[in-house]
């Protein structure tokens, strides 16, 4: 995947391509459309295989702990002319500062204008109910992925995975739809093999790894996303086997149960940073 937000440029990511690489985007929109429309030229010119727009982020969430940054660094590639302008708001983290360029009028209408300038298969990036994805189909995009941006944008949004049964209710429903002409992908909270197999088993085409990638990217390079790769497939391995599907088209819903998916506790998840690396404030009060 080829993200805008990116602290390479396209040019540098394309050239890093091993060859005959399968390579996507993932392009969120410029409020200057001319700008968008020669970063998707030159994606088609590159062979990229399809465009994945972001529509979960008109604006970026308020992600309190990036805020407190001082982003002081030059933002991503596609920022250069609002850099030179001084369009570029520092004052509330790293997220908003390199994203101030993102459209926020972004709507169904401009998948019409995007059908016209590229001949790459369109899939929508942050589709968070059915109705989206039946309308994504009946604009003629070619798949969506069902994600909440990682948690990070709106609190207590779903999870792609508890979104992914009624999204493909609706689909079989939908007069012309077939897995063939319109995929589903699920991204966020994978941590094992058995949460791709529920992904499958549910309908999903394929899924996103995000966070794994980037904790063994950081800590141990490519060799560790490599070893990622490797756990994620011998553990999916390992699942299909005990549950007696000996490929991927044996791995059917009824092999997962979903009947919890709609009962919702507000658990509040541990806060590991705060809790394990800020040393705790310590008050009079306290000790007594």
């Amino acid at each position: 995947m080829l993200p805008t937000l990116s602290s390479c440029s396209l040019d540098e990511m394309l050239t890093a391509r091993s060859p005959g690489q399968v390579v996507f985007s993932q392009l969120y929109v410029n409020r200057e459309r001319e700008r968008t429309l020669e970063y998707v030229r030159k994606c088609e010119e590159a062979g990229v295989r399809a465009l994945f727009i972001t529509v979960d982020a008109p604006q970026l969430g308020r992600r309190e702990k990036d805020m407190r940054n001082k982003f002081k660094k030059q933002g991503t590639s596609v920022q250069k002319d609002d850099e030179k302008a001084g369009k570029v708001d520092r004052n509330q983290g790293v997220a908003r500062a390199i994203s101030s360029f993102i459209d926020p009028s972004l709507n169904w209408k401009d998948i019409a204008w995007f059908k016209t300038i590229t001949k790459i298969p369109i899939v929508l990036k942050g589709v968070q109910c059915a109705e989206d994805a039946l309308l994504a189909f009946r604009h003629g995009c070619q798949g969506v992925v069902l994600s909440n941006h990682g948690g990070r944008q709106l609190d207590l949004a779903r999870s792609g995975i508890e979104i992914l049964p009624e999204v493909m209710e609706s689909l079989r429903r939908e007069p012309g739809y077939s897995k063939d002409n319109f995929e589903v992908f699920v991204d966020g909270g994978v941590r094992r093999g058995a949460d791709i197999f529920k992904a499958i088993a549910l309908g999903a085409t394929a899924v996103g790894i995000g966070r794994p990638t980037i904790y063994s990217l950081a800590a141990y390079g490519r060799e560790g996303v490599e070893h990622m790769i490797s756990i994620f497939k011998n553990e999916l391995e390992m699942c299909m086997r005990l549950m007696g599907t000996p490929t991927i088209q044996d791995i059917k819903e009824a092999h997962v149960i979903t009947k919890n998916l709609s009962d919702h506790f507000a658990m509040q998840p541990r806060d590991n940073l705060m809790n394990d690396v800020y040393e705790p404030l310590v008050t009079q009060a306290s000790k007594l």
